[in-house]
């Protein structure tokens, strides 16, 4: 089960169905979908579906916008088995994706950094990776600033998209986060 988190200018907490409409608003532009690995939604109803089964999963959050009390994206943890690259015990993978109109406001590394703290405070994870495209730079500078250093790429099929991608894999032990916390 998801809990709620919260930063000075976020709400992370689970999906609703409610959400559906916002959803829509933001993951039907194929700009957002095609560089996180899935086709843009193509109706409200689309986006419901999306929000009760992958959304639904333990630890995916709505990314609220606390000025507007609106879902602008969503930031999620995977572990073991769940992700994208070969996670071992103790470790996650993160992901997340933005609205456009919200792209440049610092928002995702300001929650990649809640979810690092969770991750390594609440979870006990020892280590977090997270992938981008290759050619997503916008994906890259989050990583960069929430501390990741580059571990490995690696081909990554998505059925969503029916093609194979190159994936860019970065990694954060916590002994890294806990002297970035630190400084």
């Amino acid at each position: 089960m998801s809990v709620v988190l919260e930063t000075s200018r976020l709400l992370l907490r689970p999906w609703e169905d409610a959400d559906a409409p916002a959803l829509f608003s933001y993951a039907s532009n194929p700009h957002i979908g095609l560089c996180a690995g899935w086709p843009p939604h193509t109706s409200v109803g689309n986006s419901l579906e999306v929000i009760r089964t992958v959304l639904s999963e333990p630890e995916t959050y709505a990314l609220v916008f606390k000025q507007t009390n609106e879902p602008v994206g969503s930031v999620g943890i995977k572990v073991k088995n769940a992700g994208n690259t070969q996670m071992r015990e103790h470790e996650a993978e993160i992901g997340y994706w933005i609205g456009e109109p919200y792209w440049g406001r610092g928002l995702v590394p300001e929650a990649v950094h809640k979810l690092l703290s969770h991750c390594f405070e609440d979870m006990g994870c020892v280590g977090v990776w997270c992938g981008r495209f290759e050619d997503n730079i916008k994906s890259q500078r989050v990583q960069e600033k929430c501390g990741f250093v580059y571990h490995h790429r690696d081909r990554v099929r998505f059925a969503a998209l029916g093609e194979v991608r190159t994936v860019v894999f970065s990694y954060l032990s916590k002994t890294s986060w806990c002297g970035q916390q630190l400084r």
